[in-house]
């Protein structure tokens, strides 16, 4: 079977969009699947609906990686997104052509750095994880390349300011697609450090600031990488060998906080995209914290107490489903600030997700580190409804009944806490190992005590939680009823 390239395709009378020739207006820092299933299928819509007519090329961030793979196919990848959409199960296939190759900046950075004296360029985007944008002074402007990758970005812009320094409008706009808070400004104030500390100039310095566009963005697609179990039978169906297929969730949504002007130049209004570009991305980050994530962790601790394994399963259970929905719909949307009609939208849009046929999301997947999830996701919901009410909101007291007698191990090992579930088979709870020390040293105590335990440790929430005015008496009583009649008869009565 052949490899897949331009031939390949034209070989096999393949007749959906290519694009085969551009400029490389766009330089990604990674090429692993996440950004591959997002950025680039985005850039490749755009080029098909609007001309933008751009080549990506991109740049491993890390030394072992995708690079040899990707250039083989000519930058050719054939994505799938999969899942459910409006009552339909969906499996749609697009060849991504807006990759032009892939740089391997730890044994060709000088070939990196030229892409900065290309006239063309004016995107970056990158997701180098949640670990990437850090400050490490130990970094130097000689090293080739920089360790970091804040600090290779600020090699890049200098070549950039070194060759186009004197043109207005010659800066970049730069995407930060990694998981943090305000990413694109973390990542502008790591790459001032570096400008400082190698003492590259205040010209160098303004320049960054006033030329160059630095947007935080938040950024929402399940992305599942390459099919291992099912890729052989995929490559004999598509009729060429591809290496680096990858697979993603049908949904995608994309927020850039950024200037007005971005809007055209980046048409994704046009091409039909579901992507925005607006002043704040905060509410919409809220808004997928809070209903999403916070859907996630208020429903699944219980629902596997209550035997289930997989999401997608407990979408079909009418107590679960409804537990998660009553959270969602009475107790989370009421305390957020984006119209409540969008909301409900993004709220259909996450049963949806969750029941997506071609992602086995593992309950147990999602119950790590459940403490900071809970805190980040759950915590704001519980006391935006506090504060708007006056009275406790129900499901998401319970949820953290649930959390507790999740964490209600029996013994501590290498690779978390034991716990039985009410069938009598043990799963292990992983977190922190001062939280789970935390669990086990409590584990003996009634479900009074154990409730009083957890909502006094300041350490955990930042706060002491019995501060809330009956929550601390609403959650041991939950808990003991999780105790004698199961977390399942407990979502039944919460309904």
């Amino acid at each position: 079977m052949e490899k897949l390239s331009y031939q390949t395709l034209e070989k096999l009378g393949y007749d959906g969009y290519l694009l085969k020739e551009a400029p490389e207006r766009v330089l990604q820092f990674g090429e692993g699947n996440f950004l591959r299933a997002f950025v680039d299928y985005f850039i490749d819509v755009l080029n098909e609906k609007t001309g933008f007519n751009s080549k990506v090329v991109l740049c491993q961030p890390i030394a072992p990686g995708l690079a040899d793979m990707i250039n083989e196919q000519e930058g050719l990848y054939t994505l799938f997104l999969r899942g459910f959409e409006n009552g339909r199960k969906v499996n749609d296939k697009r060849v991504i052509s807006c990759v032009s190759r892939c740089l391997n900046p730890y044994s060709e950075y000088e070939t990196v750095l030229a892409c900065a004296e290309n006239p063309d360029l004016r995107f970056i985007a990158c997701n180098t994880t949640e670990a990437g944008i850090t400050y490490d002074p130990s970094c130097q402007f000689t090293d080739v390349p920089a360790d970091s990758y804040p600090g290779k970005l600020t090699q890049f812009l200098y070549r950039r300011f070194e060759k186009f320094g004197k043109e207005a409008g010659k800066g970049f706009v730069i995407l930060s697609c990694e998981l943090i808070d305000n990413n694109g400004k973390e990542l502008e104030k790591c790459v001032l450090s570096y400008a400082k500390q190698w003492n590259l100039g205040d010209e160098f310095l303004n320049w960054i600031k006033a030329e160059n566009i630095f947007c935080s963005t938040l950024v929402d697609r399940i992305v599942t990488g390459y099919p291992r179990n099912e890729a052989a039978a995929i490559c004999e169906e598509l009729g060429y060998q591809d290496n680096i297929i990858d697979t993603g969730e049908v949904f995608g949504f994309w927020v850039i906080e950024g200037p007005d002007s971005l809007k055209k130049e980046l048409p994704f209004e046009e091409a039909g995209l579901p992507v925005i570009i607006c002043g704040d991305h905060k509410p919409y980050k809220q808004r997928k914290v809070r209903i999403l994530n916070g859907a996630h962790t208020s429903f699944v601790l219980g629902a596997y107490l209550a035997g289930q394994d997989i999401v997608r399963n407990c979408m079909d259970d009418e107590v679960i489903c409804g537990f998660m929905n009553k959270t969602i719909y009475d107790e989370i949307i009421p305390t957020l600030t984006l119209p409540e009609e969008e909301l409900k939208s993004f709220a259909a849009s996450v049963t949806e997700r969750f029941k997506n046929p071609f992602i086995d999301h593992a309950l147990l997947a999602i119950s790590l580190n459940s403490t900071s999830k809970w805190k980040a996701r759950v915590m704001p919901s519980l006391k935006g409804y506090v504060e708007k009410n006056h009275a406790l909101p129900g499901c998401i007291t319970a949820s953290f009944a649930f959390y507790i007698a999740f964490y209600h191990g029996t013994s501590l090992t290498e690779d978390g806490m034991t716990a039985v579930r009410p069938a009598g088979d043990t799963y292990t709870v992983k977190d922190d190992k001062q939280i789970l020390q935390f669990f086990y040293d409590h584990k003996d105590e009634d479900a009074a005590a154990l409730t009083h335990s957890v909502c006094t440790n300041t350490e955990f929430w930042g706060e002491d939680l019995t501060a809330i005015a009956g929550f601390e008496k609403a959650v041991s009583g939950y808990l003991k009823d999780i105790e004698e009649k199961g977390a399942y008869a407990v979502m039944k009565e919460c309904l």
